[in-house]
């Protein structure tokens, strides 16, 4: 301990920011120096996670903050109610290890990082209020924790199966009283107006998704996996204008790019749809070493990107009743989270990514304590190679330690992946011969 009587004992809160700082430095440094060809337009998404992360800054003073726990929250109402969504899925080690204190060990990481992150006070927009549907049995069970914190924590039913009608009319009525109890809290009216504009601005954050994911299907691809990544984590709580803007701004870049004919990997790097638990910022660990590996990872299949933009609300009628139960509609109809008990619709999903980006092979990631994907890697191991498809299962969690064992598996399996596109090249050439 210092002898200087001026010298300032950091607080536990301190020394969690400063962690939670060095974290995120170590991934935004590495995605803005250790891969060739940086795109000027990243630069907003790298200050943003910087300020907010780091720097603790607020982007939401005077509005009300709804926190989310999932994707199946639907943000149109919020939007429409003049309230501001923050999805609270947290990514952080320094969080995780504080929620271990909280979670039985054995549980999944990112619930029990989640739970670190809400026992601070370190969230620089704090919610109001926060909506868990029960999809994750882990997350619902955790509200009754998170609840003990001082925060409002308010269920919202969700099906386990989405084939039947029954389960469809079901979700219907949740999310009309999810509606009603929030406009009830914010004392506030849902206007057909505002649900419509709300409804045609997300479904444009939408497009331009797909816009950006369009350019990886091209065989020169002008962007990285982790910076999509990044684009899409920023959704949880960036300012949706500004974060459109943002998007547009890349896509204008991206489409230079894809002119002057720039590719972000080699020319025999492997083409990886990546599948799993999410990636949420800053644990991009599996995801940075696939790229680091001279691999690239064209498409995904996870909550914290391609499923979140992945179907438009459809609305036959413009009134109040009508949008609801289309979101409703949505939101369950294009989910493909394994808590459902039959899930053959994600499966097909997969095989249908990779060959729409023209993917070499799979890697499925799983958090260690994260049942639902631990249990379902079977199934999705046993149709990849009913399809010829390669794959490869990883389970880790938030440490960095494994950090060489997991590197030498990536690196072996894009090894394995290359040799299977040379011999797919000779084979080619015989036949020509």
């Amino acid at each position: 301990m210092s002898n200087n009587p001026n010298h300032k004992i950091e607080t536990p809160n301190e020394r969690q920011n400063r962690h939670k700082a060095m974290e995120s430095i170590h991934v935004l440094n590495a995605l803005r120096e250790d891969f060739k060809s940086p795109i000027e337009s990243m630069g907003y998404f790298y200050d943003l996670f910087e300020r907010v992360y780091c720097k603790h800054e607020p982007l939401h003073e005077g509005k009300v903050k709804i926190g989310t726990m999932c994707i199946q929250i639907p943000s149109e109402i919020i939007y429409a109610l003049d309230g501001v969504p923050v999805r609270l899925c947290n990514g952080f080690y320094t969080d995780d290890e504080i929620g271990g204190d909280l979670m039985p060990q054995k549980s999944c990481p990112l619930v029990r990082a989640s739970i670190g992150h809400l026992s601070s006070k370190n969230l620089s927009d704090r919610p109001h209020m926060i909506y868990t549907p029960t999809t994750c049995d882990q997350k619902t069970k955790a509200g009754s924790t998170i609840e003990s914190f001082g925060y409002d924590v308010i269920d919202v039913d969700f099906p386990r199966t989405k084939e039947s009608e029954a389960s469809r009319e079901f979700f219907r009525r949740s999310i009309r009283e999810f509606s009603m109890d929030l406009s009830s809290r914010m004392g506030k009216k849902l206007s057909k107006k505002n649900l419509k504009a709300s409804i045609s601005k997300i479904g444009y954050a939408q497009s331009l998704y797909h816009r950006l994911a369009g350019f990886r299907q091209n065989k020169i691809v002008p962007i990285l996996g982790n910076d999509m990544f990044l684009v899409t984590n920023a959704f949880f709580f960036d300012r949706i204008d500004n974060w459109i803007e943002a998007v547009e701004k890349l896509i204008a870049e991206l489409e230079t790019r894809v002119k002057d004919e720039v590719h972000v990997a080699g020319k025999i790097s492997p083409r990886i749809v990546y599948t799993g638990s999410p990636p949420i910022f800053p644990n991009y660990k599996i995801p940075l070493i696939i790229e680091s590996s001279d691999a690239l990872i064209v498409a995904d299949e996870t909550c914290s990107s391609n499923r979140m933009f992945n179907d438009r609300v459809a609305v036959d009628e413009w009134f109040i009743n009508d949008m609801i139960d289309s979101l409703a509609d949505k939101y369950l109809k294009a989910c493909t989270c394994p808590i459902f008990t039959k899930n053959d619709d994600r499966i097909r999903r997969i095989v249908d990514l990779v060959k729409t980006y023209s993917a070499d092979g799979v890697i499925y990631q799983a958090f260690a304590g994260c049942t639902v994907y631990e249990l379902e890697q079977r199934s999705v191991l046993e149709a990849m190679e009913r399809e010829g498809i390669p794959i490869l299962y990883i389970e880790s969690d938030y440490s960095p330690s494994q950090q060489g064992q997991l590197t030498t598996r990536v690196e072996a399996f894009v090894e394995s992946l290359k040799n299977r596109r040379r011999m797919k090249k000779e084979l080619q050439n015989l036949a020509k011969d």
